[in-house]
């Protein structure tokens, strides 16, 4: 059974920073591409970022400079670093995990991690 445990999400200003980590388990994590989506309220899910097995990464356009996504494969852990942090970065942001490479939609989600930015 897959499991992606969000953490790190929280309340900062805006030109502040944080890190959300995803820890995997029950999946062949090294092997898969890793995601990061967030939902905004009264907006569809976006992705934000993913990286592949071998540290290629991918960003959408409202995000490239200000956020960096990593991963440990030792520890089964994805990461997303935000800085400069904007309000309309306010969502719930959701850890996914493909089923290898990140072509089609993410096999699987976490259940969310809030990050608010205030103005």
């Amino acid at each position: 059974q897959v499991q992606l445990v969000e953490s790190g999400g929280g309340l900062v200003q805006a030109g502040g920073s944080l890190r959300l980590s995803c820890a995997a388990s029950g999946s062949r994590f090294s092997i898969n591409a890793m995601g990061w989506y967030r939902q905004a309220p009264g907006k569809q899910r976006e992705l934000v970022a993913r990286i592949s097995s071998g540290g290629s990464t991918n960003y959408v356009d409202s995000v490239k400079g200000r956020f960096t996504i990593s991963r440990d494969n030792a520890k089964n852990t994805v990461y997303l670093q935000m800085n400069s942090l904007k309000p309309e970065d306010t969502a719930v942001y959701y850890c996914t995990e493909y089923s290898s490479s990140w072509y089609g939609a993410p096999r699987y989600w976490g259940q969310g991690t809030q990050v608010t930015v205030s103005s």
